[in-house]
């Protein structure tokens, strides 16, 4: 047998072999199956991502001993190279953002597209190896997502459980990216998902497991944000927990309006990609040459302030700062909370591909230092800064994202115990009160409002999105043609249980509509029976529904029409009519049932 017919032969049998599969198991133990192979595929590349951040990081270092400038020039190749992988390798488009995949779920029937599944990866490689200052853990999340989505597409499987082995992929690759399993599947079940239950529960916790064990086997301690030595909590301290919120909470929604004012700014004043290329790349690589510790990640920079080095995070500064100035390095620590904004929106706008979930750690850990320094100059109090510090990293991560759970539990499990659990608990608590009484919406809602036109993303447009509009097709309506007499239509009626009836032309295309009560005064003027056509008769449509728009989009005309019956047409062509009343039953039970 030709090679090329053995491939064939063997793309065949694949292809039979994973449309029996669920066939063979019982949909709980399909599931497990999947979320193994997800969580698998998704921490190994979320591993390998992180690995080669690390390796480029190394290469350049090595480089910066030679040459001191490299650091301010490094992030633009990193970006440059970015930009040319999505023109020449991804087809010219890959969307940024969680709220992408968000928005695949409420609306896309959970779908993503295939090239998702290495395009960000490969590209954020890019970004954050050479120096970009935006985090891995964005890209993760919707590569992971990707995943999920592409494995699921292979299987005849429901849009519950695309959307769960799609929650899956995520909270591997958080998983793998932190080695924090736990902190995986909260994220996916805080953000991504919208009900809780055991059958979802047990999938999400294989594929965390799976992707932590990926990076725990695979990544050395040096790549991994961790903390094992943590001071132990004195319940005195916890007045001062609680303004560290209320300080978590005001930075959040100080970084969240700056940085949509920066990426509006760049959109109507800078048009052209090249001219942000330039303008961004030049305003980073000058904060660079100012703040070093704005290179990459800044996991590295978050290390030095637990372990009470902050003077390191200004080598190789212009400005000159040393260990000796203890005068001035809190007040600078905490101006590097203020500014990380602008160094993470530069990265982006310049073109750059990352997220703010590692940047918002950075920032609060800037801040808690900051904050226990100063408090503790004052003479009246000693705060612990390693303490501090990290609980303000989960006070900003729950102020930007809203998502407590995950906070709380990501630091619990890098710090190697629960000793915080409390105060982790008291500033995550007031943080998001205080950043959801300032700024309503996260990064994520907000782009989710813009980009679907104000839908909230909650369990009934995930429901929504769920049901099938080819399932509730209505096709016992009866064709009337518009050169029909009304006698015609009226033995047509006759034969009908329907009031309404599609006027449709020899090619198939829909004409109007006939109510029954709007000639129901005609009908019996038997005189106008051979006077009347239906053409006379008939109403254009108030509206109609297309065979590639989604429920959500159907169910938003029902709202605005007030009609109960819809048609549907294909290019024109009638094809059947959706029920208000059919959708509103299939919907209300759904709920019930998920």
């Amino acid at each position: 047998m030709a090679p090329g017919l053995r491939f064939k032969k063997l793309q065949q049998l694949l292809k039979i072999g994973f449309v029996r599969l669920p066939r063979a198991l019982s949909n709980r133990q399909f599931l497990m199956v999947a979320a193994v192979a997800v969580g698998l595929w998704a921490g190994l590349v979320a591993v390998l991502l992180k690995g080669l951040v690390h390796y480029l990081h190394g290469i350049l270092s090595a480089y910066s001993i030679q040459y001191s400038w490299i650091y301010v020039i490094s992030p633009a190749v990193g970006i440059f190279i970015s930009l040319l992988i999505v023109r020449f390798v991804l087809g010219g488009e890959l969307v940024r953002g969680t709220h992408h995949v968000l928005l695949a779920i409420a609306r896309k029937s959970s779908v993503l597209p295939r090239k998702e599944t290495y395009g960000h990866a490969l590209t954020s490689a890019f970004t954050v190896g050479f120096g970009g200052s935006v985090g891995l853990e964005s890209p993760i999340v919707q590569t992971g997502a990707a995943i999920g989505s592409n494995f699921a597409s292979v299987f005849p499987v429901s849009f519950r459980d695309r959307t769960l082995l799609l929650a899956c992929g995520a909270a591997a690759g958080i998983a793998a990216a932190f080695n924090a399993p736990v902190a995986g599947v909260l994220f996916a079940l805080e953000v991504l998902l919208m009900d809780i239950s055991i059958s979802t529960f047990i999938p999400l916790l294989i594929a965390g497991a799976v992707g932590a064990l990926c990076s725990k086997v695979l990544l050395n301690e040096g790549v991994i944000l961790s903390f094992p030595n943590v001071q132990r909590f004195d319940y005195h301290n916890v007045p001062y927990y609680v303004l560290l919120g209320g300080a978590c909470g005001l930075l959040a929604a100080y970084y969240l309006s700056v940085f949509r004012v920066v990426e509006k700014w760049f959109r109507y004043n800078l048009p052209s990609a090249a001219a942000r290329f330039l303008v961004g790349c030049t305003i980073l690589g000058l904060l660079i040459l100012l703040f070093p510790a704005f290179l990459g990640e800044g996991y590295q920079a978050i290390k030095l302030l637990e372990s009470r080095q902050p003077g390191a995070l200004f080598e190789g500064s212009i400005l000159n700062i040393g260990p000796d100035d203890t005068y001035l390095l809190p007040w600078l620590i905490l101006f590097l909370a203020l500014i990380k904004v602008f160094a993470v929106s530069f990265t982006i706008e310049a073109g750059g591909y990352g997220g703010n979930f590692a940047p918002s750690l950075f920032t609060g850990a800037c801040l808690g230092y900051a904050f226990a320094a100063l408090l503790s100059r004052t003479g009246l109090v000693m705060l612990p800064p390693a303490n501090f510090c990290l609980v303000a990293m989960a006070g900003m991560l729950t102020g930007i994202f809203r998502s407590p759970l995950t906070a709380i539990f990501l630091i619990a499990e890098i710090t190697g115990g629960y000793e915080l659990m409390i105060p982790l608990m008291i500033v995550a608590a007031v943080s998001t009160a205080v950043a959801r009484y300032l700024k309503p919406y996260s990064l994520d809602q907000e782009k989710l409002r813009e980009h679907a036109k104000g839908m909230s993303f909650s369990k009934e447009s995930v429901v929504l999105s769920g049901l099938s509009w080819q399932s509730l097709l209505e096709r016992d309506f009866i064709p009337v043609p518009p050169e029909a007499s009304l006698r015609k239509l009226v033995e047509i009626i006759a034969a009908s249980r329907r009031n309404v009836f599609p006027v449709v032309d020899t090619d198939g295309k829909l004409r109007g509509i006939i109510y029954l009560d709007d000639i129901r005064e005609v009908m019996f003027d038997t005189s106008l029976y051979d006077e009347l056509t239906v053409e006379q008769l008939m109403q254009k449509p108030v509206v109609v529904a297309g065979v590639h728009e989604n429920m959500q989009d159907i169910f938003e005309k029902f709202d605005k029409t007030g009609v109960w019956n819809m048609p549907v047409t294909d290019d024109g062509k009638y094809v059947g009519f959706l029920s208000k009343a059919g959708i509103f039953t299939t919907y209300r039970n759904r709920l019930l049932t998920d």
